[in-house]
């Protein structure tokens, strides 16, 4: 346990996941405050605070602490605040949103720096979110794989969200937009980057988005993806969530993938997130 301007920093595994305690989101924070959560992020990439009750206005004003809001383009909101994402399963939803594993919108060519998302209802058990360590899996590669994906780029789309929204509509509550049909969205990124705030290489590739190596076939690419993918979500890079109404997470997208777990049925979830622009992937 570990403390800092006043927060109680209680780490779930040693390099990723850490609940912070002692500081209420629904007061204005110090900037001593702001700074110890963006260290303890830094460190740890995601990091959880429970016993939470706020606004989405309060929930706002908290992201921008850490930077401009990023407006998500596939999914519908909470009723009036365009910025607040909503994500809900009905009891008889047979799908979920992000149960596979993904960095935020990396098809994009400026993905988000992190999102914030705060558990209105929680089923009594399941619905555990799953977060992986990147910098780890980068890490804990060989130093000649190392070298070999320090010299690649990627392509990143969104072809495979959005063919699952459109099977799987009628059969999941969150709303996806009209508009995210019209449009093929891909951007190209380093595999491995250099995350801002801590300068540590990390593995920058997921099994949603990223389509294939650039010059590379996508058949000759997928071997190694799928290695990458496989490696990065092995347990020891992992720390996994349970969820109470009133915790809140927020995760480093530069630094982590997450997965949401489906194993609810006939329970219903509701989740609001917000997400915070980031910068190009360097």
């Amino acid at each position: 346990m570990q403390r800092r301007d006043g927060i109680e920093i209680r780490p779930l595994n040693p390099t990723i996941g850490a609940e912070l305690h002692g500081i209420d989101l629904a007061q204005p924070l110090a900037e001593e405050q702001v700074a110890g959560i963006r260290d303890a992020l830094h460190r740890y990439k995601v990091v959880f605070f429970r016993d939470q009750a706020i606004t989405p206005e309060q929930q706002l004003d908290f992201a921008r602490r850490f930077g401009p809001i990023d407006v998500n383009p596939i999914f519908g909101h909470v009723p009036d605040h365009p910025e607040v994402m909503l994500i809900v399963k009905e009891p008889d939803d047979r799908y979920n949103i992000g149960e596979i594993w993904h960095s935020d919108m990396s098809f994009a060519p400026v993905p988000p720096m992190g999102s914030i998302l705060y558990a209105h209802q929680v089923p009594p058990a399941g619905g555990d979110t799953l977060w992986c360590d990147m910098h780890r899996a980068y890490e804990t590669l060989s130093d000649g794989l190392k070298s070999t994906l320090r010299g690649l780029r990627a392509i990143h789309d969104n072809r495979g969200q959005l063919e699952r929204a459109a099977a799987r509509a009628g059969e999941v509550s969150t709303t996806v937009q009209a508009s995210a049909f019209s449009k093929l969205r891909e951007a190209v990124h380093p595999v491995v980057r250099v995350h801002e705030g801590s300068g540590l290489p990390c593995l920058f590739v997921s099994e949603t988005f990223t389509w294939r190596f650039e010059g590379w076939t996508r058949e000759e690419s997928l071997p190694l993806l799928r290695f990458l993918w496989d490696h990065a979500i092995k347990v020891e890079n992992q720390v996994r969530f349970r969820w109470q109404q009133g915790s809140i997470a927020f995760w480093d997208n530069r630094s982590t993938m997450h997965y949401a777990a489906n194993d609810y049925h006939g329970w219903r979830r509701e989740m609001h997130r917000v997400t915070i622009k980031g910068t190009p992937p360097g």
